[in-house]
């Protein structure tokens, strides 16, 4: 197996893994909605998932860990996701909220400043925020 398709195929796992996380932190405070479903199932045809895929996720035993990332800028992606799927509701609830703050250490932010992303992210974002604008004030 030439050393592209291991490539391929890590970057597959993980986009599985992060569209797995997605999916169950839109189901954290019980059934999905119809915004967040429509949010899923965009990020369903971004990360390339198949419908043999999809629906493996969308089951309760979802078997997918958080990788963490070694990117910054990654990690913030993966984070301004996380709260897209969170607001695609308008709404952010204690269940998500433990979730998230679990996410944010999974994802591999320093545990001395993940409370701090966390309360930004919540102060700042909307739902129709740009990535590269969150990602900018996020910086700061």
């Amino acid at each position: 197996m030439p050393i592209v398709d291991l490539y391929r195929h890590s970057a597959k796992r993980k986009s599985l893994a992060h569209f797995a996380t997605l999916a169950s932190l839109a189901a954290v405070d019980g059934e999905i909605n119809p915004a967040e479903k429509r949010v899923i199932d965009r990020f369903a045809d971004k990360f390339d998932i198949t419908e043999a895929e999809y629906k493996e996720v969308m089951k309760k035993s979802n078997r997918y860990p958080i990788d963490p990332i070694h990117s910054q800028k990654e990690r913030y992606e993966r984070l301004f996701d996380l709260f897209r799927i969170i607001y695609a509701d308008h709404n952010i609830d204690a269940e998500e909220m433990g979730l998230i703050k679990k996410y944010v250490l999974g994802l591999g932010f320093p545990t001395a400043i993940a409370d701090s992303i966390v309360e930004k992210s919540v102060a700042i974002f909307t739902g129709r925020i740009w990535f590269e604008d969150y990602y900018a004030f996020m910086k700061k």
